[in-house]
């Protein structure tokens, strides 16, 4: 647990390193991902569907699923906490909160946390009986099955912990943070994820001279 706490930070550092080193630009158009998965309800999703908003990715192995299922309902109600008391029909739908000091006037990114389940080991015919068991197990949230191992093959993967991949607004990958979270590298999390939200502000008002200028 203690190496698994150590990784978890070093890969913040990092992260936060990325944040801020990164420039807007033409060269994001680059790096943008598109993860496209089915849920258990076999409805078709896409990442860059939430363009604008900043994507959570918390996805495990068979061993780390359920680590990985509650770190993903922390980081849900921290940013939605409205959830905390919301029926479990709306639990999903509930209204994000904004970062601090972001302007009263402008509707900040929403923080999408999607889990991922990762089986990769489920035969193409047993994916009918695993979806069946997802259903019963979460009528009202979707979570993406990936059974075509797609986030270890882009984004790797911890064994038996929690992996979590932050997207930005733009839908460029800005860091995989894996292994147990306490309450102060969950914390830093949550900063990176704010961060991340208060530099697409920050690109916008960037973008308003040259969008605003006129040609007489």
């Amino acid at each position: 647990m203690i190496a698994s706490c150590r990784f978890a930070s070093a890969v913040l550092v990092a992260v936060f390193a990325t944040i801020s080193a990164l420039p807007a630009g033409a060269a994001d158009a680059e790096r943008v991902v598109n993860i496209a998965m089915e849920d258990q309800f076999k409805n078709r999703h896409e990442t860059l569907r939430y363009q604008g908003d900043v994507v959570v990715l918390v996805y495990a192995e068979r061993k780390g699923a359920e680590a990985a299922l509650e770190l993903g309902r922390r980081l849900h109600v921290r940013f939605h906490p409205s959830a905390a008391q919301a029926p479990a029909t709306e639990w999903s739908r509930q209204p994000v909160v904004s970062p601090a000091g972001w302007p009263a006037t402008l509707a900040a990114p929403d923080v999408h946390v999607i889990p991922v389940a990762c089986l990769p080991e489920v035969p193409k015919a047993l994916e009918t009986v695993a979806r069946s068991r997802f259903r019963k197990d979460s009528q009202f949230v979707s979570v993406w099955l990936d059974f075509e191992d797609t986030m270890r093959q882009r984004f790797g993967i911890v064994p038996n912990e929690p992996n979590v991949v932050l997207l930005d607004t733009r839908g460029c990958p800005q860091g995989v943070i894996s292994g147990h979270l306490d309450e102060v590298r969950f914390g830093e999390v949550v900063a990176a994820i704010d961060q991340l939200r208060v530099r697409s502000l920050q690109d916008r008002t960037a973008a308003i001279p040259a969008a605003a200028t006129i040609v007489r």
